[in-house]
């Protein structure tokens, strides 16, 4: 009786041995992971299943050893390394928290300026921002959303793009469906190349629908918009327009050498830019010169435009 009750407790011992070292091997298992990760709000089962989705090494097994450790960190968390054991992995789920870094991008900025000043903050390069910005983005300029933004720092660039895509298409969609009801990229997006113009071309959003009226009329007539802020694009969102700038640039963006609004947007919008080219204000003006107050004279002929040219530079 005594040999069959030892036969069993070393039976026992022996299944507890082999569970002992299953679990020890599986903690200790590398999983490789990106150094900051996105861990949605949700239970931990749906926590897995989305890690799952992003093709992570993390199993059901995982959801019993993290209510042991405790509940995952939501929001972004810096695991520091790449590689980890499964052990280290969980712990850090539920004890690590990513440091974030406010980024604003304006109303009428730039991509490409806006991606090299996200570079110097975030500390990434910025020929690579701009190489994953054309690889990702479906158009070269206005699809970022002007916002500010809460960036986790050592995010790399790929998943910075990704990012700020997602977030502005989500909001870009939000207005759409709030003005018509549904989301045409491609209507949508001759509303940014117009309404990007207006955002160059206004002091404040109470012109914002006067400047598109302006366009519209000039539209209606075949006139060329002959307007300085089509040539701040690019590494030229900030560089003062000049006579020899107008004469030599042979870009898209010339709407002194071209009709029509360009087909790429200038810059990034605001949404009372986009409201603007939408519903102009019914003006019958064709003309506009900025005022020694900032804001600008409207004309409906050029007579009056001459006298406000002049009255402006006196």
């Amino acid at each position: 009786m005594k040999e069959k009750k030892l036969t069993i407790l070393m039976y026992i011992f022996d299944i507890i041995l082999i569970i002992t070292l299953s679990l020890m091997y599986y903690l200790n298992k590398p999983i490789q992971t990106a150094k900051i990760l996105y861990i949605p709000k949700g239970s931990i089962n749906q926590i897995i299943a989305q890690l799952e989705r992003n093709h992570y090494d993390v199993n059901k097994l995982d959801t019993y050893f993290l209510r042991l450790i405790g509940s995952p960190q939501n929001g972004w968390i810096n695991l520091k390394t790449s590689s980890n054991t499964k052990a280290d992995f969980l712990y850090k789920l539920t004890t690590s928290k990513a440091a974030l870094q406010k980024v604003t991008l304006i109303p009428g900025e730039t991509t490409y300026v806006f991606l090299n000043e996200l570079a110097k903050k975030l500390k990434l390069n910025a020929v690579t921002l701009q190489k994953e910005y054309k690889r990702q983005s479906p158009y070269s300029e206005g699809v970022f959303v002007p916002d500010t933004y809460q960036l986790p720092i050592g995010i790399h660039e790929a998943t910075v793009i990704k990012l700020l895509l997602k977030l502005s298409l989500r909001k870009t969609k939000q207005l759409s469906y709030k003005i018509f009801g549904t989301y045409n990229e491609k209507k949508w997006f001759h509303y940014v190349a117009l309404a990007s113009i207006i955002q160059k071309e206004s002091a404040n959003s109470a012109e914002m629908p006067i400047i598109s009226s302006v366009i519209y009329n000039r539209l209606k007539k075949g006139m060329k918009l002959q307007m300085d802020g089509t040539l701040n694009y690019g590494k030229y969102s900030h560089i003062k327009v000049t006579p020899k700038r107008i004469r030599e640039d042979m870009s898209i963006y010339n709407t002194y050498k071209h009709k029509g609004v360009p087909k790429i947007p200038v810059c990034n919008v605001g949404f009372d830019a986009i409201k603007a080219a939408i519903f102009p204000a019914k003006t019958d003006y064709l003309y506009f010169v900025k005022s020694k107050l900032g804001t600008h004279k409207f004309a409906c002929n050029y007579s009056t435009h001459l006298r406000n040219i002049r009255h402006a530079t006196k």
